[in-house]
């Protein structure tokens, strides 16, 4: 474990590991079952929980517990604040309208990619994807877009970081052939998958730059496999995402001209 700050506080670390123990558990922990999960002593994550009761983020009911909708607002006030749901909204929506397929935005974190924006079409569901949700990156056409444009030096650091995601990709390539697929990404300038993160999921993915020219985001476009083939995605939308992509960028570059007041987009580059 890397040296912690002399500035770093442990109540709020373990308070973030308790709300996190929860992932997606579609029940009520007990107090053992969050304290496991947490990696803490039953008493400790016993008065994080009651801490978190009285802010309102969880419900105690019968001795168990579980997250309350407020937690909600922890996630939304970093989309918030970065204003990334304004910025793309408009053009995912008009993207969406175009090819009846849903669309996303999204960012890496660490070997992750994080969903930051999001307007789906009521088509078959392989796997459920809200703002929040993370898949491994090097398996999506989002993440390969990212990892891309990492510089090379910070790669090993960026692949090192364990993935949080629930998903267990189909592909899971070494380091060579994750290599070979990023040359070829930046090569071409955007990046495909084939049901190389879940069956039956495909979907092609271009970058969002700031006014510098860096990589800031990746926005996409995923369909099902029984219902739009790689053919269509490439030659019939691909097109119009490489204009969105654009578009957003564009879009981006003049909020960064905004004056200092208006708060800036506050994405986090892929390259961090």
């Amino acid at each position: 474990m890397p040296d912690r700050n002399p500035e770093f506080i442990e109540a709020i670390a373990r308070g973030i590991d308790v709300i996190t123990a929860f992932g997606s558990a579609p029940r009520a922990l007990s107090l053992s079952e969050v304290a496991t999960a947490a990696g803490l002593a039953r008493p400790t994550a016993r008065r994080i929980l009651l801490t978190l009761a009285d802010l309102g983020y969880v419900r105690a009911d019968d001795g168990v517990f579980s997250l309350t909708p407020r937690v909600l607002d922890l996630g939304l006030a970093y989309v918030s604040s970065s204003s990334i749901w304004e910025l793309t909204r408009p053009h995912l929506v008009d993207l969406v309208s175009e090819t009846n397929e849903s669309c996303s935005v999204a960012q890496l974190d660490g070997s992750d990619i994080v969903y930051v924006a999001r307007v789906a079409v009521p088509k078959l569901v392989a796997l459920s994807v809200s703002i929040g949700t993370r898949f491994p990156a090097a398996a999506t056409s989002l993440g390969k877009v990212l990892l891309a444009a990492v510089p090379p030096a910070d790669l090993d650091a960026v692949l090192a970081t364990a993935s949080r995601s629930e998903v267990a990709a189909t592909w899971r390539p070494d380091r060579a052939e994750l290599e070979e697929t990023l040359r070829d990404v930046r090569a071409r300038g955007w990046a495909a998958t084939d049901q190389q993160l879940a069956p039956a999921i495909r979907s092609i993915a271009a970058p969002i730059r700031n006014s510098a020219g860096d990589v800031v985001a990746a926005v996409n476009i995923n369909a099902h496999a029984f219902e739009t083939s790689m053919e269509t995605l490439v030659d019939e939308h691909l097109p119009k995402l490489l204009r969105t992509a654009g578009e957003i960028s564009a879009d981006w570059a003049r909020w960064e001209s905004l004056p200092a007041h208006r708060v800036a987009p506050a994405m986090n580059g892929a390259g961090r």
